[in-house]
């Protein structure tokens, strides 16, 4: 592509795509898939209108990376919201707030048909947005794109998991997060955001690995899943991170070994409740504790450097506040995210 009229460091052209880059979906290494959808959440709402948010925040980030010098040029592009997506999550979405406000108070579901039915509906919608997120990463990464997810709740990224399944083989998940979404059918909805990390390990022997990192709120039920199954899940917890650098162990040590603990082919899944809610006040489920931006994206910098390929990521769980701080924190994340995915080993 001709870039001799594009002035990287100008301000950020909203008729552009992302980043104000002037890059076309065919012209693009590196294609984005938003995914509107937060059905299935259980605190906080607003995360299937994060893309428009961070697209618009992506106008102010400046094109220079120290890491990854002129990345960029290989082009970043994100598709449309798809509408019809939306309207389905904000229709299954006021259906899931009364099923779930009514079994919080004890009351029995199959003695009620009408939230049989929303039981239904939810289950249902679940697993057609799951085939339709398949669908749109498979024919992305068929087209040889390097693909990323923008959420939404974090069940959004599980059809991506499949497809990346199908195109990579033999591959792992390092997760950033509050939570370890190894629910099995939390609230009774299948397809759960707090449950899309136990249902991948059930539905994807192609996932060898699940390293979480940051993790701070969790059930019973599910330290017992990662003490059962240590040969796929390893778990580095928010508390015992602190507590190994407070005794003087660093951050570069400790990244080390999660680096160490991952395979050849790795997926990035990012929840933003896993950093400090500082950063992201208004995501679904915010939990004290968390990291800095600049430690995860040291983390990921380093999984690069160690000769590991990122073959997809996801960024989900951006909440929508005034201000658009979430977005704009967002925004940058995605920026580093997308280069390095073009990052030469």
């Amino acid at each position: 592509m001709d870039l001799s009229k594009f002035d990287p460091s100008g301000a950020g052209n909203p008729n552009n795509n992302i980043f104000g880059l002037p890059f076309s979906e065919e012209e693009s290494k590196v294609v984005l898939l938003p995914v509107p959808w937060e059905v299935t959440v259980s605190c906080g709402a607003g995360t299937s209108r994060a893309a428009d948010q961070i697209f618009k925040a992506s106008l102010q980030v400046d094109l220079f990376d120290s890491d990854v010098k002129d990345g960029w040029k290989n082009g970043f592009f994100m598709k449309p919201v798809d509408r019809k997506i939306l309207l389905k999550s904000d229709y299954l979405r006021k259906e899931a707030e009364l099923y779930i406000d009514y079994i919080s108070k004890g009351d029995e579901v199959a003695a009620n048909k009408f939230m049989c039915k929303s039981l239904k509906e939810i289950n249902e919608g679940s697993i057609f947005l799951n085939e339709w997120v398949y669908q749109q990463t498979k024919a992305l990464l068929d087209q040889e794109k390097h693909v990323g997810l923008i959420g939404g709740d974090h069940s959004t990224p599980f059809g991506f998991f499949k497809a990346i399944a199908e195109k990579f083989g033999h591959f792992g998940i390092l997760q950033i997060d509050a939570h370890c979404d190894l629910r099995d059918s939390y609230e009774d909805f299948t397809y759960s955001h707090a449950s899309v990390m136990y249902n991948a390990l059930q539905e994807i022997p192609e996932l060898k690995k699940l390293v979480q990192v940051g993790i701070r709120d969790y059930s019973e039920d599910e330290a017992k899943f990662i003490t059962d199954n240590p040969d796929r899940v390893v778990t580095f917890f928010d508390k015992n991170i602190k507590e190994r650098q407070y005794e003087g162990e660093t951050w570069k040590t400790i990244v080390s070994e999660i680096t160490e603990k991952l395979p050849q082919k790795v997926y990035i899944s990012f929840d933003v409740d896993g950093l400090d809610p500082k950063l992201c006040p208004n995501t679904g489920t915010p939990v004290a504790g968390g990291f800095e931006a600049e430690q995860v994206t040291y983390l990921f910098k380093k999984v690069i450097e160690s000769g590991r390929q990122i073959v997809g990521f996801d960024l989900n769980e951006v909440g929508v506040g005034e201000g658009g701080f979430d977005a704009n924190v967002a925004a940058r994340l995605l920026f580093k995210l997308c280069n390095l995915m073009v990052k030469e080993k």
